[in-house]
């Protein structure tokens, strides 16, 4: 069991839409262009390197970029922060490729090494440290002379001390700063819940009134999705040929609608998390991943459900809002009684949703039972939880 409270707060991201002037997407573009260039002169350097048996690590890629811009005056034209940030990345993505290969992970769960971006398939993300951007008077004025007004939706809670500048598969640009995140204290109400994830109702818990059912925004929007990919793959342009208009039309409207349905589960799971947050103390909230769900016949319900989003979206409110968190291993939860702690010596098919007690006769619903089996393995008492009865025995250990 592992328990996070406000002390693991870190840090938070605060996302705005910019105005752009006439000239500022070029602009954007341009310097994008620059460090895309970066990136793969350092896949080059670093393949160079291995096939060389020589080292070469985010030091001596640093050295070389200097030469880089000695050597090409477009290059020396743009800002050194992005360029400098984007062989950080790289070292962070070959460290983590190389950490995998020396932990000898099944080829499926490896981090690949890093390859070239590509102009037509890399989306543009600038990164900019504190020394290479400034807001003044409303605007975000950034290192190579680009500035851009922001629609601040929200004022900043601290002084940003990074901004990732990016554009989505649609087109529009955002600038999303990373401030220290601040703990806002919600009155205590002396209570404590417990969360089981699952495909049927994304979220089962302790009390009724917080389940979250499935919404199933994927499958309302599965019709008109199949109907622009198939203009996309009539339209699909030849390999290394240029996009027709119509194609970039079609997958425009499917970047439009994947970005809907993306945007619908993110609010759903943040007015959940915030309900059930604003409502109770502690939470004991099942440590699931879902990733072998992808590998069953319920991998596109679950996807849908955005199951591994909304735990994030509850562990992150309940930090921001001060709350406790206790994260719960999830093995033999669906096996264990709630009642009297005995646990069962075949697990039940998924088909069976019931749980029925061989050891005190106790029937629950699959999902409640394993509601309630989070709060005791979080050592809970459950006369302050919700839909537990407090009679219950002292000793509540798996037989």
């Amino acid at each position: 069991m592992t328990t996070l409270g406000a002390a693991g707060a870190g840090y938070a991201r605060y996302t705005y839409r910019p105005r752009l002037s006439s000239a500022a997407p070029a602009a954007l573009t341009a310097e994008w262009d620059r460090c895309r260039w970066v990136w793969n002169a350092c896949v080059a350097a670093s393949r160079a390197a291995h096939t060389a048996k020589e080292p070469c690590g985010p030091a001596m890629l640093d050295k070389m970029l200097t030469g880089w811009r000695a050597e090409h005056a477009w290059l020396s034209a743009g800002a050194s922060v992005p360029q400098q940030q984007i062989i950080r990345d790289y070292g962070k993505a070959r460290a983590k490729a190389l950490k995998d290969i020396a932990d000898r992970l099944p080829m499926r769960r490896r981090a690949g090494m890093p390859r070239f971006k590509k102009k037509d398939r890399a989306a543009p993300t600038l990164n900019y440290t504190r020394r290479g951007f400034l807001l003044k008077e409303g605007r975000l004025h950034l290192a190579g002379g680009i500035a851009v007004t922001v629609v601040w939706s929200r004022n900043l809670p601290a002084e940003p001390s990074s901004v990732r500048v990016h554009r989505d598969p649609v087109g529009h640009w955002y600038a999303s700063f990373v401030v220290p995140a601040r703990v806002e204290e919600l009155p205590a109400t002396g209570r404590a819940i417990g969360v089981d994830w699952g495909v049927r109702e994304i979220a089962t818990t302790t009390s009724d009134a917080h389940d979250l059912p499935h919404p199933q925004y994927g499958r309302t929007a599965a019709a008109k999705l199949a109907r622009y990919q198939k203009m996309m793959a009539r339209r699909r342009p030849p390999k290394g040929g240029p996009a027709s208009t119509g194609y970039r039309t079609a997958a425009r409207q499917a970047a439009k609608l994947h970005r809907k349905v993306a945007r619908q589960r993110a609010d759903t799971a943040r007015k959940w998390a915030k309900k059930v947050v604003r409502d109770h103390d502690v939470l004991a909230v099942e440590d699931f991943t879902p990733k072998f769900l992808a590998r069953s016949t319920m991998a596109r319900k679950a996807a849908d459900g955005a199951i591994g989003a909304t735990k994030n979206a509850l562990i992150e409110m309940a930090r921001k809002h001060g709350r406790i968190v206790h994260l719960i291993n999830p093995a033999h939860t669906t096996m264990d009684c709630a009642g009297c702690g005995a646990r069962t010596k075949h697990a039940l098919p998924l088909s069976e949703r019931t749980y029925t007690c061989t050891a005190c006769g106790a029937v629950f619903p699959r999902d409640k039972n394993s509601a309630r089996v989070m709060l005791l393995r979080a050592g809970l008492d459950p006369a302050g939880v919700e839909g537990v009865r407090p009679d219950g025995p002292p000793a509540r250990q798996a037989a």
